[in-house]
């Protein structure tokens, strides 16, 4: 038993004596019991885990091993320590015995009692204090696992750290610091245990306009939320406006709604109707006229007459027609809202402005208006996008957002597109020409290593070898894969729509006389104003809605999968991913579940995670993966690029082309239309007709729209 103690002692220097005590205890006493490993695994396994440090629990059981083997090599020193063992080679007759009990006392020991010595023997008081330590220990564990486990997202929190130098904070103190340039020095970025930026710095010179790109899920967001949180702290004299949540609605006008966000202007109005109303009534004092003209010069300072006029031409712009602007701001639905958010955005002029996906909301006509009205931005702009065509026409500075910094290049997105890649074949050339360099100095080495006479000049290549510097891998991205499911084919006719209206309201008619057909070989893109009447096409197309005249003619066979521009809010944020599938799609293997999420980029730990601690973009792959666990024959996708990243984009424009089934697609994005379109409908006053030169003449006749209007 003392090699027993030796090693326990070794194995944990730091243990804790009364628990030595009480394992020494069990070891001894215990000693016969042990038929096997496991049994005294069980018998002090847990205790040893309670000491245990770095050890695993192979570990430990690596350490009872040992034991028992030193406790059964023990077995015949201990026979001979406590004495031979009496066999019993006849019936005893306890009643016989115990009426001659002071006379048979060694007898009854010899039988049922071992003589030990001594040393031996536990302290009956440290040992009751051990297993008490060990009941409350044992209870701890047994509450922490009684506990349930929650299956609801709880929503985590991002924090950022960040190093100020000494010079900015010195000028902060004073309120001296009027610099209009910002810079963001030395931060880090983490949401709940995820790093997402590591010593990472910025600078936002005034005047100029910076796209910022990455991946999904890589903190885009994020970075912009806790900019204008101020948890990353900026000089406190620069205005910053965060366009991300919409406007609340109430009875407001929605141009009154614009204006008043120009605090300033708002502030000298009253001002101005509080002392006119008091000169009227004469209860005004001798300085209200003197304030009243100070007033007026402030006003016509800032151009305030100009005021209603430039917010209407900004409400315009957006989409809002003039009967649209007089209306109350409660009338107006959530995608309406947001648009005006943006509009009292692009109304006040911050000194930083911030937008993340301006374009998600916007029809084509807004769109375009927005690029060309952001090309002439006065101050600083930060715009989180995934629009190509927006991201060549808007930023003069990109920010590459990934590996846990912030790469910045100047130009446009088409300008660090080719910067980046000829960057990456410039690492990688010069990557390759290190290590031909390394073989070919390595090789000299080996070859004359011993030989005495070139003794000197091997040890000068060896150090020539040390001195070259350590050039990392290319880190690349993984290039993202979309797949739709295989279809069957069907024969004709698929689907077609005759000389269909509908209308919501008698005598107001949203479509009239739309006849469009579809196959499965068809890719059709539809495009139009907000409110054309695109989404109410879709759910005629798919049934979910009856035409008021006309005739709806689908294939028998005919299966859709519709992806909606509102998917995020259909989707379930308190389910994992795999349980998402699984509630929609029962019965099926995890392993299933997992490969088809998988299919659109969610693997791995991803698709573990709660549905609300997912990106916007990821939540979209997900909805992507539930639509197709039907094996749908025909995509019926509405703005489907909303929160994709460029490379997904990308993906999702392949996939479509690799699809098997037939696609309607309503989308704005450039880029994904001149990849898929093979037809391009427009929905405009009712009608909806197709344009013959694509998408480029649509374009031309949008522009040519929006000229007319700005005369």
């Amino acid at each position: 038993m003392a090699d027993c103690g030796e090693l326990i002692k070794e194995e944990f220097p730091h243990i804790d004596d009364e628990l030595y005590q009480y394992i020494d205890g069990v070891l001894t006493n215990g000693c016969d019991d042990f038929e096997n490993i496991d049994d005294l695994y069980e018998a002090v396994g847990e205790v040893l885990q309670e000491v245990a440090e770095n050890k695993t629990d192979d570990d430990i059981r690596d350490i009872c091993s040992k034991l028992f083997r030193l406790l059964k090599s023990d077995e015949d020193a201990s026979t001979i320590k406590n004495g031979p063992t009496k066999v019993l080679n006849a019936p005893i007759h306890l009643g016989s015995i115990a009426a001659n009990l002071d006379n048979n006392v060694d007898e009854i020991k010899s039988i049922w009692v071992n003589h030990r010595e001594d040393g031996f023997k536990v302290d009956q008081r440290k040992l009751e204090k051990a297993e008490a330590k060990l009941q409350q220990k044992q209870g701890k564990r047994n509450d922490q696992s009684s506990k349930p486990v929650t299956n609801t997202f709880k929503p985590e929190t991002a924090t950022a750290s960040q190093v100020t130098s000494k010079k900015d904070a010195k000028l902060e103190a004073k309120g001296s610091n009027r610099t209009a340039d910002i810079r963001i020095e030395n931060f880090d970025i983490a949401y709940g245990e995820r790093v997402l930026l590591q010593g990472t710095d910025i600078t936002l010179a005034f005047g100029r306009r910076y796209g910022l790109v990455g991946r999904n899920g890589l903190g885009k967001t994020t970075l912009l939320r806790l900019i204008s949180s101020g948890q990353l702290r900026i000089p406190s004299h620069i205005s910053v406006l965060h366009v991300e949540q919409e406007v609340v609605g109430d009875d407001t006008p929605a141009i009154d709604s614009v204006l008043e966000c120009d605090t300033k202007r708002q502030n000298l109005l009253n001002r101005e109707k509080t002392i006119t109303q008091a000169i009227n009534n004469g209860t005004a004092d001798a300085n209200m006229s003197t304030e009243l003209t100070q007033v007026f010069a402030e006003l016509e300072a800032i151009e305030a007459d100009k005021a209603p006029a430039r917010a209407s031409v900004i409400l315009a712009g957006l989409g809002f027609t003039p009967e649209m602007q007089k209306r109350a701001t409660k009338h107006f639905s959530g995608g309406w809202r947001m648009r005006l958010a943006l509009a009292r955005a692009l109304f006040s002029r911050p000194d930083l402005l911030l937008l993340d996906e301006p374009t998600n909301m916007l029809d084509m006509k807004a769109i375009i208006w927005l690029e060309n009205y952001l090309q002439n931005w006065p101050t600083t702009l930060l715009v989180v996008s995934h629009d190509r065509h927006f991201l060549d026409s808007v930023p003069t500075d990109i920010f590459h957002l990934h590996s846990q910094r912030i790469d910045t290049y100047r130009g446009n997105y088409e300008a660090f597109d080719k910067i980046k890649t000829e960057k990456l074949k410039n690492q990688q050339r010069e990557i390759e020409a290190q290590r031909m360099h390394r073989e070919h100095v390595q090789k000299f080495i080996d070859t004359f290593r011993y030989n005495a006479n070139r003794a000197s000049s091997v040890q000068s290549k060896i150090k020539q070898l040390e001195r070259l510097p350590e050039l990392k891998p290319i880190e690349k991205e993984v290039e993202v894969v979309l797949k739709f499911p295989d279809t069957e084919l069907l024969s004709p006719p698929i689907l077609q729509l005759s000389e269909v209206n509908f209308e919501y309201v008698p005598g107001k008619p949203i479509l009239t006389n739309v006849c469009l057909g579809a196959t499965l070989e068809s890719r059709i893109c539809i495009v139009g104003d907000n409110g054309a009447g695109k989404t109410t096409l879709l759910k005629i197309i798919m049934g979910i809605i009856s035409p008021t005249a006309g005739t709806r003619t689908v294939h028998r066979n005919l299966k859709f999968g519709y992806f909606s521009q509102h998917h995020v809010d259909q989707l379930d944020m308190n389910l994992r991913c795999v349980q998402l599938l699984e509630a929609a799609f029962p019965g099926k293997p995890q392993e299933e579940y997992r490969r088809q999420l998988g299919g659109f980029g969610v693997s791995g730990d991803l698709a573990l995670q709660f549905v609300g601690s997912l990106s916007g973009g990821q939540k979209s792959r997900v909805a992507f993966a539930r639509m197709c666990m039907a094996a749908p024959n025909f995509l019926v996708l509405d703005e489907p690029t909303n929160h994709l990243d460029i490379e997904t984009i990308e993906a999702l424009g392949k996939a479509i082309n690799k699809y098997t089934g037939g696609v309607i697609l309503v989308s704005h994005d450039e880029r994904l239309i001149r990849m898929v379109c093979k037809e391009l409908w427009v929905c405009s006053q009712g009608t909806v007709k197709s344009i013959e030169g694509g998408f480029d003449e649509y374009r031309k006749i949008v522009e040519r729209e929006l000229a007319e209007s700005n005369k």
